[in-house]
């Protein structure tokens, strides 16, 4: 059986998500970060050397790098569900919005994360950079949710389960208020409402407030 080792408020909160949505069978191993450091525990070492989530295993194959593990599992098990071909008209837009998440959008938010941690002074350059660089990107994931009600078009995809924890969780790291941006917030209301999204949630962290608005 596919097992997903699970960091709490951590970016395999998509692996669990992914699975509750194509109804596929797995077992949840979960791990909570150290209270000092906020980092995973050592248990995960022994799975991925740097020590971070996701990971799975499956029979004897081990994997990380959460991207990579979506990929796989929609290959591997979920009969190519979630995902766009080559012949779908929004396939160049689906691979797009994937890859954008962890290309730019969750680097922007990690940026403007350590620019805060900094000190600096709010007119500080670093600091300006960081939080234009952020408006820009979701002003930009804004404008497209305003033209489908999921990134790659009609359908939730796997672009989605990439981009909800970085729109979202991610905001327990960086708070970002999502007042100027309707589109985003409507997304997430949508993405609430959904039962495996409820369902991974409550499996993979339990009292977690969702930051979802």
């Amino acid at each position: 059986m596919l097992t997903v080792h699970h960091l709490g408020k951590s970016q395999s909160e998509r692996i669990v998500w992914l699975c509750e949505e194509l109804g596929i069978a797995y077992d949840l191993k979960k791990y909570d970060r150290d209270p000092v450091t906020i980092l995973a525990p050592p248990e995960l070492l022994a799975l991925n050397p740097i020590g971070q989530a996701p990971v799975i295993e499956d029979g004897g194959t081990v994997l990380a790098e959460s991207g990579a593990i979506v990929e796989y599992i929609i290959a591997k098990h979920g009969d190519g569900w979630l995902a766009y071909g080559p012949s779908h008209p929004d396939y160049a837009r689906y691979l797009y919005w994937f890859h954008f998440v962890n290309g730019t959008l969750q680097p922007t938010f990690g940026r403007l994360m350590v620019a805060r941690r900094s000190g600096a002074a709010a007119d500080h350059p670093v600091m300006q950079a960081a939080e234009g660089r952020i408006a820009r990107a979701l002003s930009w994931v804004d404008k497209r949710l305003g033209e489908a009600p999921y990134l790659a078009g009609q359908d939730l995809t796997a672009a989605d389960i990439m981009a909800v924890f970085t729109l979202s969780t991610m905001r327990y790291f960086t708070p970002v208020d999502y007042a100027p941006y309707p589109n985003i917030r409507a997304y997430l209301a949508r993405i609430a409402a959904r039962p495996a999204y409820q369902r991974a949630m409550a499996k993979g962290d339990p009292g977690m407030a969702l930051l979802l608005d």
